[in-house]
């Protein structure tokens, strides 16, 4: 279904009558969620969604028929966008300071320096006097708006990558919102159902479907499930009022909802437990025990919405040779190299000039460079 005003949602003609009524509740507690959750509220205008859909999908074909850009060109910009689209601003709602108001604030906060990482290509500058001539100012998160605004690209290729911001902030909140939203969407669903006083022919085959949407999954997590299972803990310890459920709606994100919401009982219930790789094999870590429960509940919040994501910024840039330096924010989960890599070659793509990542690797800490010919080299940063 389209997050818009109204709601747009589309049905199956091959559905069973059962499956009909079922995805009809499924997709009002849908509709009902995203008017009423405060991230939808504060970060998608969804009386828009459908003409910016619409308006987006014009002005590409434009590019792709004029005869000095093409299909190839824009498939290029595009596959690159979407390779970066989610390094994004993940603070919904908030307004973006403009070069003159950051540097204003700059002016009243002393820079501290950055630590002893050694750094390759441009070497910022950390005084206590902030440089307001170095960009970016501060580290940035949003890499297309850094590129769409100090990139060496035609209006066009601008242009796409608005496209792709303005649709990332659009999905922003629901990448936020899955296990919440999901389980929303089950729990009514299953409520509504229970109450149509459905023909026993009918109920039976809403249990086998219930049953199939909420299944615990062996080894990861089913969004459906424990948004389901939190939903419905909640209501029966409210004494079956929906008062409750219907705060944690409005104001919660997956992370905030799991950790305020998912108890050691739940994690007893759903059989919950972590484990980690050693070698070849897994070894359960953790067990929902006394102390277990809590480490597992923080993981499963801490890897909700953008938790998943690893956080990549924009350092310095040498406008002279166009270097540009990147940091990854470690928070001991490694990148995975090969996406990495692929990421930094459509990062390149977008910059036309040479891209070069700190992270760490193995645990310690490496440079990855990739050049103006997409070539990729692994440089130590430290003995």
């Amino acid at each position: 279904m389209i997050n818009s005003n109204p709601c747009i949602a589309y049905l199956m003609k091959d559905n069973s009558l059962l499956l009909q009524i079922l995805t009809i509740a499924h997709v009002y507690a849908h509709n009902d969620f995203f008017k009423n959750n405060r991230l939808f509220r504060e970060g998608t205008r969804a009386e828009h969604t459908v003409e910016m859909f619409k308006n987006h999908a014009d002005r590409v074909r434009e590019y792709i028929r004029d005869p000095s850009i093409g299909y190839m060109k824009v498939e290029k910009v595009l596959d690159a966008a979407h390779a970066l689209r989610y390094q994004c601003d993940r603070t919904i709602g908030a307004k973006r300071l403009t070069e003159d108001e950051l540097r204003e604030r700059l002016k009243n906060r002393s820079k501290k320096p950055a630590g002893d990482f050694p750094l390759l290509g441009p070497k910022p500058s950390y005084t206590d006097e902030p440089d307001l001539k170095r960009l970016p100012l501060e580290p940035e998160e949003d890499l297309l708006y850094f590129i769409g605004t100090y990139g060496r690209l035609e209006s066009w290729q601008k242009d796409i990558i608005d496209i792709v911001r303005e649709e990332t902030r659009y999905f922003v909140p629901q990448i936020e919102t899955k296990i919440m939203n999901e389980g929303w969407s089950s729990f009514w669903h299953y409520m509504i159902l229970n109450r149509l006083e459905l023909p026993q022919r009918l109920h039976f085959e809403f249990l086998r479907r219930h049953n199939q949407v909420i299944r615990p999954y062996e080894g990861r997590i089913n969004p459906y499930f424990l948004g389901f299972k939190i939903f419905m803990n909640l209501y029966e310890k409210n004494d079956r009022k929906t008062d409750k459920v219907f705060e944690a709606r409005a104001v919660e994100r997956d992370e905030t909802f799991i950790r305020r919401y998912l108890t050691k009982e739940l994690c007893v219930e759903m059989k919950l437990y972590e484990y980690e790789k050693h070698g070849s094999e897994y070894v359960v870590s953790e067990v929902p025990d006394d102390k277990g429960w809590m480490k597992i509940r923080d993981t499963i919040a801490s890897a909700a919405g953008f938790g998943s994501l690893p956080v990549v910024r924009v350092t310095d840039w040498n406008r002279k040779d166009n270097t540009l330096l990147l940091e990854h924010l470690y928070d001991g989960r490694e990148l995975d190299l090969t996406y990495a890599n692929e990421t930094l070659k459509h990062f390149v793509d977008l910059w036309e000039g040479k891209v070069i990542l700190n992270t760490v690797v193995e645990g310690k800490k490496r440079s990855i460079m990739c050049d103006e010919q997409r070539r990729i080299t692994m440089i130590n940063a430290e003995p």
